[in-house]
């Protein structure tokens, strides 16, 4: 994406112009994403790289260094955008230099006067002592366009030291809104500095006067003598003299101007070490800068300096910037300890961790500092999860502290939080908030953006990118491992049963006084359900996450055999609440209970029994099924409770009452059969429970089996004392068939029997008139074939005896073989 910008573009320049060494602010567009991206940077041809700032895109920050054009255009390279382009020139001026010889008041800059070319016998001219306002007068700057000026002053120059030198021009761009009467005193004052020159001329002349009479007549004296003594004679003494006036002179000039050239060549040599630690102060300051900026924490900074000074003095073979980027080493060394140090420190964030292993790509750290990261990571991780477990297994007294979202459900406010619950969602909280981190961290590392730019050019990348490719098996083993230690672990605190000896020995510890209710199973399943979408939203391979899937079921299963346990428990508590009120269809409250206690007990395992996204259905394999069955048949084997007498009364004078609750639990019996299984084997439907129809087959066989012990018990109770009644009835006065009296009405023990059996209908049509035909008619059955039985012992009868037997045949209106008989 970098290479798709586009190319720098400068579009001006402050000042623009000035001598070398100028502070420059250069502004545009386009230059550059950072101080890393910024590769390129001249004015007049001049490379100013070494000492350019970025700032922005916008803005660059240099000096100008000594270029050989007077002016030239600012160009800009950069690693995105390419070499650029701009639409503003820089004019380089030449720098004001001061004579070894005259006085200054000021200090100046160094930078002006470094030459590498040290030829010091090279003289000054006059005319580049030019003072810097030559009119002197105010100068202000007028606002003209320069291409303008260029443009109306073809080859010519504002700079009066110049051969092409204008004054039309000088005073356009300097004076433009000068007045007139300023104007004539620039040509006083430019008068007055030719008189000074002049003077200063003469000045000079004079002060040598002497000097040039004393060689006049030194010259004078030569020459009459050489008139008077003849050419010969005075040729060695001539020569003689000469060298004389020649030595002199050189060593009064020797003299004159020893301690000034000393002086000058001890500042030239000053001057020339000043720029060179001004020129290379980065490198020299460089290891201070570096300890300064890693105790500020801007490792940016560093990394820059350090690629700036790599590129420089890399290769170098002077002594003193070998000795000094060797100290750069050591300090970029030390640099990479302590971010490795920092990177392998837990717990850290994942920003930082990219960041820190950014930085050492960036300073060629050896090794894999990505692969050690996610080492320390896996390590850490699993160390915090036997961590949380052994807070809660190694002190038992300790209460965990309660969950917010746990006291928000009202349904699992029930005594004191267990421990075993806190600890799966402190574990499954740790897992969801660690692991993520991990993941992507590893991502990362696959498509390589944990490395910047500089990394991607040198080919880091890709020898990452070769590295992930190879070690995937060894993170896949990782992340099994985290899934593994995650469901042990919870295992050993719900499902010890399902850990092998030496597993349970490693993940187990718990204190199992007491086996979780299902509400809090049905919440462990919440809590493991949400991690395991958590973890799936990550886009972690299925089959890595299959195991928290088998962990999920089996909680599944353990829940509903749990729920039904307790439900059945609390079914055989249910004969306690009997309170043998009955309604108008004769039934009592027991069943209702009995039907909303299971619809409640399947409602509860409904978010249990559902099959979110990647679940199997919990009736899928053999034995649950055979489990769960079982665990049905024993809650509807419990039935008996709903039915029978809880406590059976113990004395004889709460008969009464003990046949009306017969009566009662047969009403009960009645209903549970034609309604209430009915409903329940629906309702088991709805839930996609597997055997309904053996279930209700075997319940409904228990059921009848009870009916039919307590029908009998109460036909046992109630005709039991009728038949038992006829006979003495019968024969009650020495009653005798051979030898009786005519009939007169029908006998007592006759009606006795009658009023009797009235009495068992009254009985039961008032508590359920449904029961009506089956009692009556087996009592009826029951006095019929006693009156039968009697019959057919007697060996004859009378006549007047013979009138009473077809009163029998009221209650036995069928033929008997004592009919038979009697016809």
């Amino acid at each position: 994406m970098s290479r798709a910008r586009q190319p720098p573009l400068v579009t001006g320049i402050s000042p623009n112009e000035g001598i070398s060494w100028t502070k420059v602010t250069i502004r545009g567009e386009n230059l550059g994403t950072g101080p890393t991206d910024l590769i390129g940077l001249t004015i007049c041809g001049h490379n100013c790289l070494l000492t350019a700032e970025w700032m922005s895109a916008s803005k660059i920050v240099c000096r100008v260094g000594q270029a050989k054009n007077d002016k030239g255009d600012i160009i800009v390279t950069t690693k995105s955008g390419g070499k650029g382009t701009s639409t503003v020139s820089f004019k380089l001026l030449k720098p004001e230099k001061i004579g070894i010889l005259d006085q200054s008041a000021v200090w100046v800059d160094e930078m002006n006067y470094y030459d590498m070319r040290t030829d010091r016998n090279k003289g000054i001219p006059p005319l580049s002592l030019r003072p810097a306002n030559p009119l002197g007068i105010e100068i202000d700057k007028g606002r003209f366009p320069q291409k303008d000026l260029e443009s109306l002053f073809p080859g010519m120059s504002a700079d009066f030291t110049s051969e092409n030198f204008s004054a039309a021009w000088y005073l356009i761009e300097n004076h433009s809104t000068t007045s007139f009467d300023q104007l004539k005193t620039a040509v006083v004052n430019l008068k007055k500095q030719a008189n000074k020159k002049n003077e200063g001329s003469l000045a000079y002349v004079k002060g040598g006067l002497s000097t040039f009479f004393e060689a006049q007549d030194a010259l004078s004296a030569i020459h009459q003598k050489l008139e008077a003594d003849g050419t010969e004679k005075v040729e060695g003494s001539m020569t003689q003299k000469l060298e004389n006036v020649l030595n002199r002179a050189s060593n009064t000039a020797d003299t004159l101007f020893q301690e000034v050239l000393g002086r000058k060549d001890k500042a030239d040599s000053t001057r020339n070490a000043l720029n060179v630690l001004q020129r290379f102060k980065f490198l020299f300051n460089l290891p201070l800068n570096i300890e300064r900026n890693i105790q500020k924490g801007d490792y940016d900074v560093v990394i820059n300096d350090y690629e700036k000074a790599k590129s420089l003095f890399g290769k170098t073979e002077v002594q003193v910037f070998k000795k000094y980027y060797a100290e750069v080493e050591t300090r970029i060394e030390a640099l990479r300890e302590l971010l490795l140090d920092k990177l392998l420190e837990t717990p850290s964030t994942l920003h930082d961790q990219k960041r820190y292993i950014r930085y050492l790509s960036d300073l060629h750290a050896p090794g894999d500092p990505a692969w050690q990261c996610i080492g320390a990571q896996h390590q850490w991780i699993l160390q915090l999860m036997h961590n949380c477990k052994e807070s809660y297994t190694l002190d038992s007294d300790v209460r965990p502290s309660p969950i917010g979202h746990l006291s928000q459900t009202a349904s699992l406010k029930k005594g004191q939080q267990l421990s075993q619950v806190v600890f799966v969602e402190k574990l499954t909280k740790l897992v969801v908030s660690q692991l993520p981190n991990f993941w992507k961290l590893w991502v990362s590392y696959v498509n390589g953006s944990l490395f910047s730019e500089t990394a991607e050019k040198s080919g880091q990348m890709e020898r990452s990118k070769k590295n992930a490719r190879q070690r995937q098996n060894d993170f896949k083993k990782m992340i099994q491992e985290v899934m593994h230690s995650l469901v042990k672990l919870i295992r050993g605190a719900l499902l010890p049963f399902s850990l092998r000896e030496g597993e349970l020995r490693q993940y187990g510890g718990w204190e199992m006084k007491s086996e979780l209710s299902g509400q809090w199973l049905t919440h462990i399943i919440q809590t493991v359900r949400l991690s395991s979408e958590s973890l799936t939203a990550l886009e972690i391979p299925n089959d890595m996450l299959q195991i928290i899937q088998d962990l999920i079921l089996d909680l599944r299963v353990r829940c509903i055999i749990v729920t039904l346990q307790h439900t059945a428990e609390d079914i055989k508590r249910l004969a306690e609440k009997e309170d043998w009120v009955v309604d108008n269809e004769g039934l009592t409250s027991l069943p209702s209970q009995f039907e909303q206690c299971i619809i409640h007990s399947l409602q509860s395992l409904k978010t249990v029994l559902d099959c979110k996204p990647g679940e199997a259905s919990v009736f899928q394999q053999q034995k649950t099924q055979e489990d769960v069955c079982h665990m049905k048949l024993s809650k509807q084997m419990t039935i008996k409770n709903v039915c029978v007498v809880p406590y059976p009364p113990p004395k004889r004078y709460l008969k009464l009452m003990t046949e009306q609750r017969l009566l009662i639990a047969l009403s009960n019996c009645r209903y549970l059969e034609r309604h209430t299984f009915l409903n329940i084997a629906e309702h088991f439907e709805k839930h996609g429970f597997q055997g309904v129809d053996k279930i209700t087959q075997v319940s409904m066989e228990s059921l009848k089996e009870l009916d039919q012990r307590l029908f009998e018990m109460y036909i046992e109770f109630k005709a039991d004392p009728i038949v038992g009644s006829l006979e003495p009835g019968i024969y009650a006065g020495y009653f005798d068939w051979k030898d009786c009296l005519i009939p007169t009405g029908v006998r007592n023990y006759l009606k006795e029997a009658l009023v009797n059996i009235i009495a068992v209908h009254a009985e039961v049509f008032t508590i359920s008139k449904d029961l009506v035909p089956r009692v009556m008619s087996r009592v009826v059955e029951a006095v019929s074939e006693e009156l039968s039985r009697l019959m057919q012992c007697v060996s004859s009868f009378s006549k007047n005896g013979a009138l009473q037997v077809p009163e029998y045949f009221v209650l036995t209106p069928r033929k008997t073989p004592f009919f038979k008989k009697s016809l």
